[in-house]
């Protein structure tokens, strides 16, 4: 079915183009209009609304690049429905790389918002009301924190069958059962009978290649999964997620310096030495066990702690064995693979 023209911040985009559409989120103080610039990639035939978008923490930076090559694939000429992209939703913490808005709120604890509260609140109202009701499905990108890198994975809720079936259209290795935390867009999504996942991959305020062509990979995965994009001819045997249903946080039991003996994705034992915590003063050194047998799915880069410092984050599975495997095939083909979407001509607005 032919698709019609698709209405967006005032803006009517014909089937079969493309725009962008700077949306007016605040002033700085020197009265200087900030924008978010939304991209609108509008299908010849009629389909799902999905959204992509990232950096709700501003320093979030994978789903940026994730986004940018996204958008120059040759394959959305021919897609189906439409492709609403934000790579940038908190371009206040962008600007200042900071994860924060200037009043220090997290963005993604502001949902649904309102158009009378907090700086947070009137964003988080503007995204919802003009670009997140608008989609069908939803795809929100992230990173670990500052200092944190986590192994590329999905976090969704897999009690909706329709996001659980996002999740694994994905096709990454790891995917962990999420509860929905007040206040987040996945939270608003969801209660909204829109399916959402969140891909969480690498460190604040870096690029990481792998995370990155992982990210497009899956975003793609999903258009198909969606019938947005064609299946392509020859196609990599899709990945079998696991699923973790629970997943633990190693903290620091002293202060002092941190040094890391093991990597992330790699499979860990109950009672592990997983680091050492030292003294720079003394020979004084204090163990970091493992409490459980698992796959490490988040780290701790920095090597100066704090007690009671997150270190670890590990996410117990039924196989740990098989997933360690699976882990280690998908990061090879990830290194060995060409990042397509460089070679590809960027479509014209």
């Amino acid at each position: 079915m032919s698709a019609s023209t698709f209405e967006f911040g005032g803006v009517s985009v014909a089937p079969g183009q493309r725009t962008i559409v700077e949306m007016p989120a605040a002033q700085l103080y020197t009265q200087t209009q900030l924008n978010i610039p939304v991209h609108v990639v509008h299908g010849r035939q009629a389909g799902p609304v999905l959204l992509v978008c990232a950096a709700i923490h501003g320093d979030e930076l994978n789903g940026v690049e994730i986004i940018r090559r996204v958008l120059r694939l040759a394959a959305l000429k021919r897609m189906r429905g439409t492709l609403i992209a934000v790579p940038v939703v908190n371009v206040f913490g962008f600007i200042h790389k900071s994860r924060y808005l200037p009043d220090r709120r997290d963005l993604n604890r502001c949902f649904p918002g309102s158009e009378t509260g907090s700086l947070g609140a009137r964003m988080a109202w503007l995204f919802k009301t003009q670009i997140m009701d608008r989609a069908t499905h939803a795809v929100d990108l992230h990173t670990g924190a500052i200092y944190r890198s986590n192994l590329p994975q999905i976090r969704a809720n897999l009690a909706s069958p329709d996001t659980a079936a996002m999740a694994e259209a994905f096709g990454v290795p790891v995917v962990l059962n999420s509860v929905l935390r007040d206040g987040t867009l996945r939270e608003v999504a969801e209660a909204q009978d829109i399916p959402v996942i969140t891909y969480e991959a690498g460190e604040a305020l870096r690029f990481e290649e792998a995370s990155i062509r992982a990210g497009v990979r899956g975003v793609t995965n999903v258009m198909r999964h969606l019938g947005m994009l064609t299946e392509r001819r020859t196609s990599p045997v899709p990945v079998k997620p696991a699923v973790s249903s629970s997943s633990t946080w190693v903290r620091a039991e002293v202060d002092g310096v941190f040094r890391t003996l093991v990597g992330l994705g790699d499979r860990v034992r109950k009672d592990q030495v997983l680091g050492r915590i030292s003294s720079p003063f003394t020979a004084d050194e204090v163990d970091i066990l493992s409490p459980c047998a698992g796959i490490l799915v988040g780290r701790n880069n920095l090597p100066l702690v704090n007690e009671g410092e997150a270190l670890f984050h590990i996410a117990r599975f039924d196989e740990v064995k098989q997933v360690a495997q699976q882990l280690e095939a998908f990061n090879n083909n990830l290194l060995d693979e060409v990042p397509a979407a460089d070679h590809d001509a960027p479509i014209a607005p």
